[in-house]
């Protein structure tokens, strides 16, 4: 059974859809053991106390830079014991600290499908709102795993989403959300407790 540690910043529905399918027993090969919150009092924590997964805070602004932070959550991993680290609406950074301490151990949900609206700046509605004003007509979500490059490493999965006329970013949010994050992150997390994800030549190849 392999050990899963959850980054969160916010609200937390990517968590939730996590614990969601862990419940029905759609991770069988993993267990979520702790959620760390990059700030006190935001409501993920509360979700994951609902089911009863032990929870921790390592604030960002404890800290001078990114470095320092990225040493820090290394070693809290660590301690955690993580086999599978996910980034459920966690949004700093970390550096190659933690990176080269969890190789390919480190998976990301991006609102968009990558290589599109993706890098430094590109986080939340910022994402969505590209997304319209380039006037795309489909868009998605991507599961990838993390490494120094900020939304560049290996993707192991995609859902495409349609962009309707009349979309705000709030709207096409949600809908991304919907039919592509929430479905997409457990099976990306379920894929690799049950060692069917490969890297070759620098890909994600997911074994069926």
């Amino acid at each position: 059974m392999k050990k899963i540690v959850v980054l969160v910043s916010g609200g937390g529905t990517n968590l939730q859809a996590l614990l969601d399918a862990e419940a029905r027993g759609e991770i069988p090969n993993g267990k979520i053991t702790c959620v760390i919150a990059s700030k006190p009092g935001v409501y993920a924590l509360e979700r994951a106390k609902k089911h009863g997964v032990p929870t921790r805070v390592l604030e960002r602004k404890a800290y001078d830079n990114v470095h320092a932070y990225s040493i820090a959550m290394r070693d809290l991993l660590l301690e955690e014991e993580a086999d599978l680290v996910i980034y459920a609406g966690f949004m700093t950074i970390l550096d190659e600290a933690v990176c080269d301490a969890f190789p390919y151990r480190m998976i990301n949900i991006h609102p968009a499908l990558i290589p599109s609206f993706c890098g430094k700046g590109y986080y939340g509605l910022h994402v969505h709102e590209a997304a319209l004003a380039k006037g795309v007509k489909v868009t998605g979500a991507t599961v990838h795993f993390v490494t120094s490059e900020c939304d560049g490493g290996p993707i192991i999965l995609q859902q495409a989403v349609a962009v309707k006329n009349g979309d705000t970013p709030e709207i096409l949010q949600r809908r991304v959300m919907e039919e592509a994050e929430w479905k997409l992150l457990p099976k990306a997390a379920a894929l690799f407790c049950n060692d069917q994800i490969e890297i070759i030549d620098g890909l994600a190849v997911v074994k069926e």
